[in-house]
């Protein structure tokens, strides 16, 4: 059986995506309050594995999960991508007539803008988490009360599903990252089956030096799919490059990674993986 940290709780958005990742897996899940508490836990165990989510086609990027994974010394094994779909969810005895208040994480409260506002008696009321919600007014029997989270969140808590796809936006995905400690990587991972890798480096604060660098990975036809920078705090104006990368051959790809260690000030392998 496999342990898996996620932030959140069972029919939370990471409780999805780690049950689709591993869908031929015993999945054990270790919930966790904050992205923070899931790398104490893999520390703690170095067998349990961690998934965390790290952007939105709508949100963006989660940059602190990009400082924690960093800061972390955990690797990169996977990814998932998952279809964020909301319903709006109740008590039983509730209905349309009796909903006064709507409670879920401020991000899904965002991704339902418009639906929030053809239905402006609702009072809308930010939570830590969606799936969170629905288990509060369940397990606090709060009348009147209605929860924005997954539809399949309304059966573990005993709730009444109003209406399903009220989301703004249909094309809306999370990415998901599944992680574990480096020692244990090649027992999850084949790396020559691997075509996607995360890194992390930066550069001399000198002009071209990011041009160099992406013109070497040109050079050895690395597809750069993604590149976020975040400020180095006490350097100013200097920044930390996390740039995602697919490639076909995993040598040419490695040939890559050793022609553009010379022009950085440090770089850092955070997983080679297979990208879906």
């Amino acid at each position: 059986m496999k342990k898996i940290a996620i932030q959140g709780i069972k029919g939370s958005f990471h409780d999805i995506a780690a049950h689709q990742y591993f869908h031929d897996d015993d999945v054990e899940l270790i919930c966790c309050n904050t992205f923070e508490d899931i790398f104490r836990q893999m520390r703690d165990d170095y067998s349990r594995l961690g998934l965390m989510a790290i952007e939105n086609t709508i949100a963006g990027s989660l940059l602190h999960n990009y400082e924690l994974l960093r800061e972390s010394g955990m690797t990169i094994i996977g990814e998932h991508k998952l279809h964020i779909e909301h319903s709006l969810m109740c008590l039983p005895e509730d209905d349309w007539d009796t909903i006064t208040e709507v409670n879920s994480h401020p991000v899904a409260l965002m991704q339902c803008h418009d639906f929030l506002k053809q239905h402006p008696n609702f009072k809308v009321v930010e939570a830590e988490d969606t799936a969170g919600s629905a288990e509060m007014i369940s397990r606090k029997h709060m009348r009147g009360h209605a929860a924005i989270c997954h539809a399949g969140a309304a059966p573990l808590y005993g709730m009444k599903v109003l209406e399903q796809g009220i989301e703004d936006n249909k094309h809306n995905y999370t990415r998901f990252l599944v992680l574990c400690d480096p020692w244990s990587a090649d027992k999850l991972r084949d790396l020559h089956h691997t075509n996607k890798s995360s890194i992390v480096f930066s550069l001399p604060h000198e002009e071209g030096s990011l041009s160099q660098v992406l013109s070497i990975f040109s050079f050895y036809k690395i597809n750069l799919t993604k590149i976020q920078s975040l400020p180095i705090i006490g350097r100013e104006w200097e920044y930390l490059f996390y740039v995602d990368v697919t490639y076909d051959d995993y040598v040419r790809y490695r040939q890559s990674i050793d022609a553009v260690r010379p022009l950085l000030r440090e770089l850092k392998i955070l997983g080679e993986y297979a990208g879906k």
